[in-house]
């Protein structure tokens, strides 16, 4: 049951941190050749990293064992980690982030004049 549950945990971990860490390169890259300077800095990079980190291993610490996990068949020695399923939710995750961190790099100030002109015609 334990071995079941340090499976899934690790499973779990590689999933978030897969997903973090491919958005944070593409978003530094990209921005980096767009923007000509990073939106992330290597300070604020390595808070990401240790904010993420940190979330990531309390999860995988703090899920105790269930009876439920006995009841489905073992995983095999040779099935690998990260399942297609698993490479599914990573690569939806990460264009999901990505797309909502790319609105609000390249269109956020847009948006933003947008809304508080809107509230000034309404008069507050």
């Amino acid at each position: 049951m334990w071995g079941r549950n340090v499976y899934d945990s690790i499973s779990k971990f590689l999933q978030f941190q897969l997903t973090v860490n491919i958005v944070a390169v593409i978003v530094a890259f990209t921005g980096a050749c767009i923007t000509q300077d990073s939106p992330l800095k290597a300070v604020q990079m390595l808070w990401v990293n240790l904010i993420m980190d940190t979330f990531a291993s309390l999860a995988l610490a703090t899920e105790p064992p269930t009876e439920a996990l006995l009841l489905r068949k073992p995983y095999g020695r040779n099935k690998p980690l990260i399942s297609r399923t698993m490479m599914k939710n990573i690569l939806g995750h990460a264009v999901y982030q990505l797309t909502l961190i790319f609105t609000l790099l390249f269109v956020g100030e847009e948006l933003g004049q947008a809304r508080c002109s809107a509230r000034q015609q309404l008069g507050r």
